[in-house]
């Protein structure tokens, strides 16, 4: 077969020839002949598959420069670079998509401190952080405040005043007296102030970081921002609700269904962190909105706990211990009890009536 002309090329392509001249342009799919005196482009045969190529990596969203390092691969090198694409498409969409309900929420919340027949509600706190049995040291930071809650678990040879500087840099959001309609604002001034406070705590070490877990009360909701692998529970009406999402390898690789629930507990690289604040990694953080209602109990912890002590026994505590004090306590005992491989915090929140 001879050359196609570039409508015919276009047609068998499905580009269009405006794309083929622009894709010629851009040194992405040079033609195999362009004549001296009309400028026309002619295409060879072999050229179709790499331009049906280009034509569904550019459904999928693909930038040009990714797309013309992709055409130089084998194919199964090509297959590794689109997965890692798409892997990476899926967590930014994850995150616009957790940013749009925060911001369903945050925009058609009304502030019941308006209605004259709204119930105030307060929160009653208690925070602990106990090294456990094993490590030397403790890289924790827990810490409960009238408005504030916050759980980090540090990690490297700085990771205790990395988690310690990601909890002050929040700790300002109570004293500013954040009006609730600017709170997603102050949010991510408080977490920018949050990622430098822990870049300057680590900048002496080689791999230094930390999770982060907090919730901020509004007076009648609780905004959470989430980045690792601790987690944040609700507890409502008996019920124990996970309600942060893991950021670590093996939660992806579960979340995929490349690995079953028990494989996820004992994978030995169930610890590496996807997200996080730390030196080059992403620190991209999970917002969400929850309405609290009187009775509810919320629970922040570190790993420590969550990885040795069974979510039924969590539930447990949290259900019988009424004073948010005595059930810190213990919560990590049951993790002490249960080895204490790693350190363990606990923050325990119970949403309360105010008497006024």
């Amino acid at each position: 077969m001879g050359l196609l002309t570039i409508g015919t090329f276009a047609k068998a392509s499905r580009l269009s020839p405006k794309a083929l001249r622009l894709y010629d342009e851009l040194g992405l799919l040079p033609p195999a002949r362009v004549d001296p005196v009309t400028g026309y482009r002619h295409y060879a045969p072999e050229q179709l598959e790499q331009a049906r190529l280009v034509c569904w990596l550019r459904h999928l969203g693909m930038p040009l420069a990714r797309i013309q390092h992709v055409c130089t691969l084998d194919a199964a090198t090509a297959a590794q670079e689109v997965r890692a694409y798409w892997e990476q498409v899926e967590a930014e969409t994850a995150a616009r998509r957790d940013l749009a309900s925060f911001l369903v929420g945050h925009l058609s919340w009304k502030d019941p401190t308006m209605s004259s027949t709204a119930t105030p509600l307060g929160i009653r706190y208690a925070a602990r952080s106990d090294a456990g049995l094993v490590r030397e040291s403790n890289r924790d930071t827990a810490y409960a405040g009238s408005r504030l809650l916050a759980v980090a678990d540090g990690y490297g040879s700085a990771g205790a005043p990395a988690s310690a500087a990601a909890v002050d840099a929040l700790k300002r959001l109570e004293a500013d007296g954040v009006p609730t309609g600017d709170l997603l604002n102050h949010l991510a001034d408080a977490l920018e102030g949050a990622r430098r406070a822990v870049a300057g705590a680590a900048e002496v070490a080689d791999e230094a970081g930390t999770t982060l877990t907090a919730m901020f009360w509004t007076g009648s909701q609780l905004a959470l921002v989430h980045i690792g692998d601790s987690r944040g529970y609700l507890l409502r009406d008996g019920e124990l609700f996970q309600i942060t999402h893991d950021h670590t390898l093996v939660q992806s690789m579960l979340d995929e269904g490349r690995i079953t629930p028990e494989e996820a507990a004992s994978h030995p690289q169930r610890s590496l962190l996807a997200r996080a604040l730390g030196r080059g990694a992403d620190s991209t953080p999970d917002l969400l909105l929850h309405d609290a209602r009187r009775e509810d109990r919320y629970l922040l912890c570190s790993d420590g706990l969550s990885t040795v002590v069974p979510g039924e026994e969590i539930r447990r505590v949290l259900c019988d211990i009424g004073e948010p004090e005595r059930a810190v306590r213990e919560l990590i005992a049951l993790a002490n009890g249960s080895g204490g491989p790693d350190n363990v915090s606990c923050v325990v929140a119970d949403v309360v009536e105010l008497r006024v």
